[in-house]
């Protein structure tokens, strides 16, 4: 199979952002009193959209208040947008990834479950000089991931066959998008997740370096 386009999560894929996250998921919740996580048990909470970030990091006792999420969500989302680009680094190999795929002529995107506006600014500071053709992040019209309606979305607007396209991320709302759009599913293994867990949820193969990325162009 000779793909023609290749989509991309953002966070734990293209871009080291945890520790950013991390840090201001922290500072949000210190100004409501409640404990703080660490970078290991973020890895595990984000993935599948900042409603479910906040639910998995509220305490128990708050994790179903709408009112303690509002606040969360609006500190975090002040906290984040002075920290994104603190700590947050392209993983090694990536920069120079991208370049090869772009002189190849291969269309790429970025479909991220940050929101949306987030997502544009973190791209556009990090990979300034990378003419990705669409970055998408959580839009209020489109269902987030693993629903595969805005990874489908990308190939339509793309003109390219979800079946010649590559998706790659490090999750299993990852794998399990590329799986329902009928995309071949690229786990990476420098993300926030292991390989059991991307394989078991529908991995058809695993990378270790981004080189190996482009072997699968052909």
């Amino acid at each position: 199979m000779k793909y023609r386009a290749v989509i991309f999560d953002l966070d734990g894929t293209l871009l080291d952002t945890i520790e950013d996250l991390t840090d201001s998921m922290n500072a949000a919740l210190a100004r409501m009193g409640y404990p703080a996580k660490t970078v290991a048990e973020c890895k595990t909470l984000v993935g599948d959209g900042l409603a479910t970030f906040i639910r998995r990091s509220l305490p128990p006792p708050c994790a179903g208040d709408p009112e303690a999420a509002r606040k969360l969500r609006d500190l975090i989302r002040a906290e984040y947008g002075l920290r994104n680009a603190v700590k947050t680094r392209p993983y090694p190999g990536i920069p120079e990834m991208l370049e090869a795929m772009l002189k190849r002529r291969i269309p790429l995107a970025v479909l991220s479950n940050k929101p949306h506006d987030s997502t544009l600014e973190v791209v556009s500071k990090h990979f300034p000089n990378v003419g990705f053709t669409y970055v998408f992040g959580a839009r209020d019209d489109v269902p987030v991931k693993p629903d595969p309606a805005g990874a489908l979305e990308v190939a339509r607007l793309l003109g390219v066959p979800p079946g010649e396209v590559l998706y790659v991320g490090d999750t299993n709302t990852d794998m399990q998008t590329a799986t329902a759009a009928k995309m071949f599913a690229v786990g990476v293994l420098w993300g926030f997740r292991t390989a059991d867990e991307l394989r078991k949820n529908g991995a058809r193969i695993l990378v270790s370096n981004p080189a190996e990325l482009l072997d699968l162009l052909g």
